[in-house]
């Protein structure tokens, strides 16, 4: 089975920040089930399904390469948003560096304009299956089962052998950007908030780089659904989903939380990447704290 990303759980009334503050929330515990995580070096391969603009492909990419970066961007980094995962340990080291690997344009839609969960598995299927996460990004008119009810998933094959992890991630720019692109975007349910300055001036590409966020730390930490998860495992809550909402400190339902501003565009930011980019990065999961710990 594979994790599933519902990124809107929101509360569906108004909630004043002072009563809210008030509300006892039960406590985070992910729990460790025996099985592998990913480790290494962990290979990330693109099928870019429909039409992506180069601009947005480099937004995606430099976003994996700031993950593993060698380069000292100013902090909070990205880089340092990613270290949390080397806390989440099957035994023996457990830090991974992330590469970019094969990236394949399917920009005449093969399998056409909606897809089937099966026919993501087979899309994925055409890159790297050692030790690797392989994304399916799907464009702004593909249509996915279950989208706009998930932001993105992660899965992996049946089997012993040929078994490889995949994940799929979609554009949520005109199909629901309220609940797969907030807080860059109105939101559909809940405390109706102004939206954030999206930091790369692309509502879309921005949501789908929490959501990548979000599904790549599952990936990794529970790839086999026998890793870190707290709940059922047809519908886990992992290292990032279990901590949906949450951008930085003081965050409660519809405030994304304090988070950093350009001075110049006014974008909301918390990590600082490669080649000056900036990203707004939700919440991570802490195992050595047992909170939901943010850049800023």
């Amino acid at each position: 089975m594979g994790f599933t990303l519902i990124l809107f759980l929101f509360l569906t009334i108004i909630v004043e920040p002072s009563i809210s503050a008030l509300v006892k929330q039960p406590p985070v515990l992910l729990n460790y089930h025996n099985g592998a995580i990913l480790k290494g070096n962990i290979t990330v391969n693109f099928l870019w399904y429909g039409h992506f603009t180069p601009s947005q492909r480099s937004i995606i990419v430099d976003f994996i390469h700031s993950l593993s970066s060698s380069s000292t961007p100013p902090p909070p980094s990205a880089a340092s948003w990613w270290r949390t995962t080397s806390k989440y340990t099957s035994g023996g080291a457990s830090s991974s560096l992330l590469l970019v690997g094969n990236q394949i344009l399917d920009q005449n839609y093969s399998f056409g304009k909606s897809l089937k969960n099966a026919q993501l598995a087979a899309l994925a299927s055409k890159l790297g299956r050692v030790n690797s996460v392989n994304f399916v990004l799907t464009a702004a008119d593909v249509a996915v089962d279950g989208f706009c009810m998930r932001c993105g998933t992660h899965g992996s094959t049946p089997g012993r052998t040929n078994r490889f992890v995949y994940a799929w991630v979609g554009n949520s720019e005109t199909q629901c950007p309220g609940q797969c692109a907030w807080p860059f975007h109105q939101p559909v349910y809940g405390p109706q908030t102004r939206p954030l300055v999206a930091p790369n001036g692309d509502v879309g590409i921005d949501g789908v780089i929490i959501n990548l966020a979000t599904v790549l730390a599952g990936a990794v930490t529970n790839p086999f659904n026998n890793g870190y998860f707290q709940g059922s495992a047809a519908a886990p809550l992992e290292a990032v989903s279990a901590c949906t909402g949450v951008f930085g400190s003081g965050a409660y339902p519809g405030y994304a939380g304090r988070v950093l501003v350009d001075q110049t565009t006014g974008a909301s930011y918390n990590a600082h990447g490669v080649n000056g980019r900036k990203y707004l990065l939700p919440a991570m999961w802490d195992p050595q704290t047992s909170i939901c710990s943010t850049l800023v």
